[in-house]
């Protein structure tokens, strides 16, 4: 499969794809290293260091989703990349019940890493109040509550959650604010397990963008909570 790939050649600190990006390439490391990351506010959380003979960029191919994280190369270093339409062969040359396994694995080791991700870079404290929001799937607007919301973001219990890495704009109500804030959002992670009462199915939100006047009213009555 070596012999299909383009090689490609970057150079230290020079990314090599970044995180909500389309992951229509899997990559293998012919030299150097390469760091995969995560970025949450301005924060930046290395989730794997890789080496020479290391494949990376599968699982948002197996699971036909947007980049979960970034890549930037450690060094200068050289890649054999290998596009969609070669993958595809390949892999559909497996047998469904493998597939629908391997999609399966990558789908629970890519929430597991978006919670630990998530959690790890929680450094904002977490207030319990229920506060009404909606958000837009495909094309109708869903009424829901959050009981657990903090500056970077928030969590939406639900059975149906969006999938992971999938950007909207939430529709958040706040008490005695009458401006309904509208603010730009990515679907950090999800979980679709619901036998923990302690880990409810949902799906946990990150605040991309909002504007200075929104940020104003989200801080202060968050710090407001946090002060009582």
């Amino acid at each position: 499969m070596f012999m299909l790939a383009n090689e490609e050649t970057y150079t230290d600190g020079q990314v090599i794809f970044r995180e909500n990006s389309p992951g229509d390439w899997v990559y293998i490391i012919l030299s150097g290293n390469v760091e995969i990351f995560r970025t949450i506010g301005d924060k930046k959380f290395l989730l794997s260091s890789l080496k020479a003979g290391d494949v990376f960029g599968e699982m948002a191919f197996i699971g036909n989703t947007k980049r979960t994280a970034s890549a930037v190369a450690v060094g200068d270093t050289v890649i054999a990349a290998i596009d969609r339409d070669t993958l595809d062969r390949e892999f559909n040359k497996l047998s469904s019940d493998f597939r629908f396994i391997l999609k399966t694995l990558v789908s629970r080791f890519t929430n597991m890493n978006g919670r630990v991700s998530e959690l790890s870079s929680r450094e904002e404290q977490r207030i319990k109040k229920t506060l009404s929001l909606s958000y837009k799937d495909h094309d109708s607007f869903v009424n829901a509550y959050t009981h657990n919301i903090g500056k970077g973001g928030l969590f939406i219990k639900t059975a149906n959650p969006l999938p992971e890495g999938e950007s909207f704009i939430l529709k958040l109500n706040l008490p005695g604010v009458e401006e309904t804030l509208k603010i730009n959002c990515v679907v950090a992670w999800v979980n679709r397990d619901d036998s923990q009462a302690d880990t409810p199915a949902g799906m946990g939100l990150k605040f991309v963008d909002m504007n200075v006047n929104e940020r104003k009213l989200l801080d202060h009555y968050i710090g407001s909570i946090l002060a009582k």
